[in-house]
């Protein structure tokens, strides 16, 4: 079962991987796991990303075709995968397509989790991570015992800069513009299945394997 994973950031795309890949028993996939797993084994494509990184330039799609179809060749991905945040743009998905067909491969699921971008923003807005510990929370879902003090270690909790609602809408409007049209190739190749993310997580994930054929 290969499955990609779409949906806007905070829409809770990979939450919903790691229960499909615990479920199913296939790993969850993201470029930044096979970057950095690459780098710290100084693989010859993990220095070569590196090499991009660090001189804070985006990794070519190329080259992350390259890492990922690496990837996939692994032992544990002969039942299947789940990919979360790859691919993300239309040229990324057609050399994705052309690299499994090459393969004899396919994906057989594209999933997209719909949630409305207001939604989106109460919730990264309402994220609040310790200082001290990293423990997260949140102000509506998962609030402390104590209004901005930690209830692991007492340190200050503060709001990240990518939750604040302005960097949100930011990156909402970056994901309309470049990643929504995948929703569009994938419905166009017949494999797009969506799901009501504004459900509770666990509904969610039901859904998710009622249209997986469980």
């Amino acid at each position: 079962m290969k499955i990609i994973m779409l949906g806007a950031p905070g829409a809770g795309k990979g939450t919903q991987a790691k229960k499909i890949a615990d479920r199913y028993g296939i790993p969850h996939i993201s470029t930044g796991d096979i970057f950095r797993a690459n780098i710290k084994n100084g693989t010859e494509l993990g220095m070569k990303a590196k090499s991009y990184m660090d001189a804070g330039n985006l990794v070519p799609d190329s080259l992350t075709l390259e890492l990922v179809m690496d990837r996939i060749h692994q032992d544990d991905c002969q039942n299947g995968y789940v990919f979360d945040g790859f691919p993300r743009t239309i040229p990324q998905a057609e050399a994705l397509e052309e690299a499994l067909r090459a393969d004899g491969q396919s994906i057989d699921y594209a999933i997209d989790i719909e949630v409305p971008d207001e939604n989106i923003v109460t919730r990264m807005s309402g994220r609040r991570a310790c200082l001290g510990c990293g423990a997260t929370y949140h102000t509506v879902f998962a609030p402390p015992k104590t209004e901005g003090v930690c209830d692991r270690c007492g340190g200050e909790l503060t709001i990240r800069d990518d939750d604040k609602p302005e960097t949100v809408n930011k990156r909402l409007g970056v994901y309309h513009q470049q990643t929504q049209p995948l929703i569009d190739f994938y419905q166009d190749k017949g494999c797009l299945a969506q799901v009501d993310g504004t459900k509770d997580v666990e509904e969610v994930f039901q859904d998710i394997c009622e249209l997986l054929g469980e």
